[in-house]
C-alpha cells in the first residue's frame, strides 16, 4: 500500500504541470499533428504532380523529335505545364529547352521571356541554382549580342561579383569591354583566367588580355 502510494507521489509534479499547462500541451499536440498531415499530403501531391508532369512532358520531347516541331503545340503544351506543374523539373526542363530553341531560330524576345521564367521559378528559397544559372548566362548571352550591356550584366551580376566558374568571368568581362570599363574587364579576366583548367579557355582568356593594353 505505501508502495502504490510514493509510486502515485512521484508522478505527482508531472501530473500538476500537466494539468497547469493542458491548453498549451493540447494546442501544440494539434499544431504537431495538422503539421504532419499536411507535410504527408504535400508530399503526396507533388509526387502525384510529377507523375501527371512526366506525362506531359513526353508529349513535348515527342514534339520536340519532329523535324519540325510545330511550335504552337510547343507553346500549348509548355502553357500546360506552367500552369499546373510548375514547380516540377520536367517544367524547368522544358522552358529551357523552349528558350534555346527561340534563340536557335533568332526569337529573341520570346527567348528571353522563357529565360527569365525559367529564373523567377529558380530563384529565392527553395529554388534550383543549377537552372537559374543556366538561364541568367544564356539569357545574359542573348542581351550582349542585342547591346544591351546594363541588363546583361544585371542579368548575371549575382555570380559574377563573387567567385564563380571560368565561363561567367570571362562573360562579365565581355560585357564590361563594351561599356568600355577595361579596368574591371581585366579583372574578370583573370579570375576567369585562374578558373579555367583547359588551355583553349586560357589561350583565348590571354588574347582578350592582351588587347585591353593594346
Amino acid at each position: 500500500m505505501n508502495n502504490v502510494y510514493e509510486n502515485n507521489m512521484k508522478f505527482l509534479p508531472f501530473l500538476k504541470f500537466v494539468n497547469k499547462y493542458k491548453k498549451i500541451i493540447i494546442a501544440i499536440s494539434v499544431l504537431l499533428i495538422l503539421t504532419i498531415a499536411y507535410l504527408v499530403v504535400k508530399n503526396q501531391i507533388e509526387k502525384q504532380n510529377n507523375v501527371e508532369a512526366s506525362i506531359v512532358y513526353n508529349d513535348w520531347l515527342e514534339e520536340l523529335s519532329n523535324e519540325t516541331p510545330n511550335e504552337d503545340n510547343l507553346n500549348i503544351i509548355l502553357n500546360k505545364l506552367l500552369k499546373n506543374y510548375k514547380d516540377t523539373g520536367y517544367t524547368k526542363l522544358a522552358l529551357l529547352s523552349k528558350a534555346n530553341l527561340d534563340a536557335n531560330i533568332n526569337k529573341s524576345e520570346e527567348a528571353l521571356k522563357n529565360f527569365n521564367t525559367l529564373i523567377d521559378l529558380t530563384s529565392g528559397y527553395g529554388g534550383n541554382k543549377i537552372f537559374n544559372k543556366m538561364g541568367r548566362v544564356s539569357a545574359a548571352r542573348i542581351l550582349l549580342s542585342e547591346d544591351r550591356y546594363a541588363e546583361a550584366l544585371k542579368m548575371i551580376e549575382v555570380y559574377s561579383s563573387s567567385t564563380t566558374n571560368g565561363y561567367i568571368h570571362e562573360l562579365t568581362g565581355d560585357i564590361l569591354i563594351k561599356q568600355n570599363k577595361n579596368g574591371l574587364a581585366l579583372v574578370q579576366y583573370e579570375l576567369a583566367a585562374n578558373k579555367y583548367s583547359d588551355e583553349t579557355s586560357k589561350s583565348i582568356i590571354s588574347m582578350k588580355i592582351a588587347n585591353i593594353g593594346s
